[in-house]
């Protein structure tokens, strides 16, 4: 069978994306080819808009759509309490939370596998972010707990003491691990459950 060439490009776009097969795409498309134009329109300006109407924050390099972001313009956050995460979805995941300090996004992990190394990541930036501040400062590494989000975390938490900043200066903190609620212990791997020992909390 023949495909038009606009509905057979739109699918294989949609293909691209993480996530989406080809029956999902295919689906999407079809979809989309009943919609009335105007909508499909209003989808295409925004689709548009968020590469044109954003922007990467100048101090933390979240996402925004000013230099700084909202978070790092809020004055009730607390500017010496910066969670480190990989990317702005785990930003979005910690505010449900009612976290009240600040964010560095390093927009990735280090990935050998993928060719992504530590010159990928806004590593640097977050360094020279440090050392502007005075005081003493908790820097909450909040990677996944994925082999590569832990070698992250180490390989920051190496550079930071590297750097000459001190632990009475700078502490570094690591988000804790565990069983999830609702979670059973008989399923945990070995690596969960060890965490969750070494996490426990007086009751």
């Amino acid at each position: 069978m023949r495909i038009p060439k606009p509905i057979s490009r739109l699918i294989e776009s949609f293909e691209r994306l993480p996530g989406i097969g080809p029956k999902t795409a295919s689906r999407l498309t079809f979809y989309l080819l009943h919609t009335p134009q105007e909508d499909l329109d209003r989808f295409a300006d925004a689709l548009t808009a968020l590469k044109t109407g954003t922007q990467l924050c100048t101090i933390c390099k979240n996402v925004g759509e000013e230099a700084q972001c909202y978070i790092c313009s809020d004055n009730s956050r607390d500017p010496k309490t910066i969670a480190v995460v990989s990317s702005p979805l785990d930003v979005f995941a910690l505010e449900k939370t009612g976290y009240k300090g600040v964010y560095h996004v390093l927009h990735g992990i280090i990935d050998p596998l993928n060719n992504i190394g530590p010159d990928e990541l806004f590593v640097d930036s977050l360094l020279k972010r440090l050392s502007r501040l005075e005081g003493s400062v908790e820097l909450i590494l909040a990677t996944n707990t994925s082999m590569e989000g832990e070698s992250t975390a180490m390989y920051i938490q190496k550079l930071v003491r590297d750097s000459g900043f001190e632990s009475d200066a700078i502490k570094i903190t690591r988000i804790a691990r565990g069983l999830p609620v609702g979670g059973d212990i008989e399923y945990a791997d070995d690596i969960t459950l060890s965490r969750a020992l070494e996490g426990r909390l007086e009751y």
